[in-house]
């Protein structure tokens, strides 16, 4: 339930389909994103089901879904769902995408053995109260993403791209080094590995024991 203190960043109406750009760059970037992604999935025994909250159009859902897993995802836009329903229906996928926000998880109703949450962090005023809802829904492995600070500004920089705003993304309100992420993380759960495609940071954990 978000409270007082805790604002989501709604994402702008039109958006940047990074799984399917054209530019050879952004292409090779997401390349690594989706390869270290793939490898860290592998390193998940014994799952059977996976929960992917901020699915966006649906991407790392079907991935999954393809891999034989029971997968739903939601998303805070109506847009993106709407393009995720239609991507997994043209690819033959039964996926449950629906609109919700990752403050209403509800961890006995929608646990799974992987929860997978990519690129939402950076957006929420108050992380931890997201992280510690993730990590009651993940029965075995949460997998989570987010820029790589300061490199993903820089980045952004040299592309003449938000330069009035020292390179910041509109929307992304928390920046974490490598370390800082894992330190970050480390306060909810257990950190199992951790990849650094650039220019994101990514982590397989799992729920602290005892």
């Amino acid at each position: 339930m978000a409270t007082a203190n805790t604002r989501v960043v709604q994402p702008a109406g039109n958006y940047y389909d990074k799984y399917h750009t054209r530019n050879p760059i952004a292409r090779r970037l997401m390349n690594g994103f989706l390869t270290s992604f793939e490898s860290m999935v592998d390193r998940c025994a014994g799952v059977a089901n996976a929960l992917e909250v901020g699915c966006g159009e649906g991407e790392l859902s079907m991935r999954l879904a393809r891999r034989g897993l029971a997968v739903s995802g939601f998303d805070i836009a109506d847009e993106v769902v709407l393009e995720a329903r239609r991507r997994a229906e043209a690819a033959g996928l039964a996926i449950p995408f629906t609109v919700g926000s990752a403050l209403d998880l509800d961890p006995p109703a929608q646990a799974a053995d992987l929860v997978v949450c990519c690129e939402v962090l950076e957006h929420l005023e108050d992380p931890r109260q997201v992280l510690r809802l993730l990590a009651a829904t993940a029965r075995k492995y949460l997998l989570v993403s987010v820029p790589r600070e300061p490199i993903w500004r820089a980045l952004n920089i040299a592309r003449a791209r938000y330069v009035g705003a020292l390179g910041n993304t509109p929307g992304h309100i928390q920046h974490w080094s490598r370390n800082g992420f894992v330190a970050f993380l480390e306060q909810e759960v257990d950190v199992i590995a951790v990849a650094t495609p650039l220019p994101w940071t990514m982590a397989l954990c799992a729920p602290k024991q005892g």
